[in-house]
């Protein structure tokens, strides 16, 4: 067994390679035990591999001795939903979410938390300790939540006016009840990529990679839409570009949101991660609002709601959550209405919504593979080096380093190998300035390692 699939929030491989029938079957035997006799609950997305991990899951499940429902193929915040509205022990999603095709893994929540680190490794334990699976395949129970969860959505929202959207769901699972709901609720919707297709033929279902919205962009710009909405393959990340097919950038969506919520909330935390723009958290302060930093990681995101009572939260990736009205966990789908429902009333384009803010030179998330093993050593040398040269560090997650003008950030990710760089500043030439230094630092701390 690959021991490197246990990470942080969730388990994850490539699925030919690393989840093979034996490691997920007894997956399934320790998440079954852990329901205690209840109910184990499985959605999954479009990757090819979802039926036959659903299919060991289930087989180990039945030697532990509890009942599967089968969920089908939905989105992750559909399977966020179910384990709200059915409230079965245990809830696993099968996504591979943002990764490449060959990829997938397990999300899981017992009850309505979420499962992450000292949780993860405890079922690693308990998987290598597991004894061979004898079970055959059980019956499930298939039950279907997409209509109760389109009705909870549709119920919300009223819009007073008809904006044309260009949706581009990179052939991942959320497309078809984008594309639904905004006509339902009396949008003009131009679909790109939106039948399910878990090769993703077109291009890689990941919004927070500019490359992978080029085609919304042009779309948006030759269609004439209001604005064109991304989503990742599992649909729990959000993806936005203007009238004039311009990226709005994760933090930059969430001060809209935060907005429009704290004209309703007044003095509300509202909550983002390291990779987020300090405009967002002195735009939070202006507006009367309290901005808080935390780790990345959309387990850790809603477990600090929850203990600070924040209404809205954000990550760069475009994990957006709600608690303002909602349940409190990242839904991609349920952040656009909400993005619309302030389109709807704004003065002016989409673009307005942005223009505001204060301008300032910003990189997308910069990623460069790093193998898994050695990622958060680099990181941690890194740190090393810059607090000997006397930089400031935030150490939250990974090492945000404050420059005279911006800031730098290099972390691990926790979902992929790879290591993810981002920059901000008040000029390109400075912009420049301060990813060659942590180029050079990173490069150090690899040749000393």
């Amino acid at each position: 067994m690959n021991i490197e699939i246990f990470r942080k929030y969730d388990i994850r491989g490539v699925a030919d390679r690393d989840l093979d029938n034996d490691t997920v079957s007894k997956l399934g035997f320790v998440l079954g035990a852990m329901a205690d006799g209840g109910v184990l609950a499985i959605g999954r997305d479009c990757r090819t591999s979802g039926i036959r991990l659903r299919d060991q899951l289930a087989r180990g499940a039945a030697q532990a001795g509890c009942s599967v429902v089968d969920l089908g193929e939905q989105t992750t915040p559909m399977t966020y939903f179910a384990a709200y509205t059915m409230k079965p022990a245990v809830t696993v999603m099968i996504t591979g979410s943002h990764n490449p095709a060959e990829y997938n893994g397990f999300k899981i929540m017992k009850g309505l938390h979420t499962l992450w680190g000292d949780a993860i490794a405890e079922i690693q334990a308990r998987v290598e300790t597991a004894e061979e699976i004898q079970s055959e395949i059980p019956q499930m129970q298939k039950v279907s939540v997409r209509k109760t969860y389109m009705d909870r959505l549709r119920s919300e929202f009223a819009p007073p006016v008809s904006l044309k959207v260009a949706v581009d769901a990179g052939n991942g699972t959320g497309g078809d009840c984008a594309v639904d709901i905004l006509k339902q609720l009396g949008h003009r919707v131009v679909p790109l990529y939106c039948n399910a297709d878990g090769t993703f033929p077109n291009h890689h279902p990941d919004p927070t990679v500019i490359s992978n919205l080029k085609d919304l962009s042009q779309t948006v710009v030759e269609e004439k839409c209001d604005l064109g909405i991304a989503f990742d393959g599992d649909a729990d990340r959000i993806g936005i570009v203007d009238e004039k097919g311009q990226v709005i950038f994760g933090d930059r969506i969430l001060c809209v949101l935060a907005e429009a919520l704290l004209a309703e909330n007044p003095k509300a935390t509202i909550i983002s991660e390291v990779k987020a723009s300090s405009v967002f958290f002195t735009h939070v302060e202006a507006m009367g609002g309290r901005a808080l930093m935390l780790p990345t990681g959309h387990s850790i995101i809603k477990e600090g709601m929850l203990k600070e009572n924040a209404l809205l939260a954000g990550e760069m990736s475009g994990h957006i959550f709600f608690r303002d009205r909602y349940y409190g966990y990242d839904d991609a789908l349920y952040a656009a209405l909400r993005f619309l429902e302030i389109a709807e009333k704004a003065e002016g384009p989409v673009s307005s919504l942005t223009s505001k803010l204060p301008p300032v030179m910003a990189t997308p998330e910069i990623r460069e593979e790093c193998d898994d093993s050695v990622k958060f050593k680099i990181v941690e040398k890194v740190k090393q080096i810059l607090s000997d040269q006397h930089y400031t560090v935030n150490d939250i997650d990974g090492v945000r380093v404050e420059f005279s003008s911006g800031w730098g950030l290099l972390r691990a990710s926790n979902t992929q190998p790879v290591l993810v760089m981002r920059f901000e500043a008040e000029t390109i030439d400075q912009l420049k300035e301060y990813e060659h230094k942590m180029r050079t630092i990173l490069q150090k701390a690899r040749e000393e390692l």
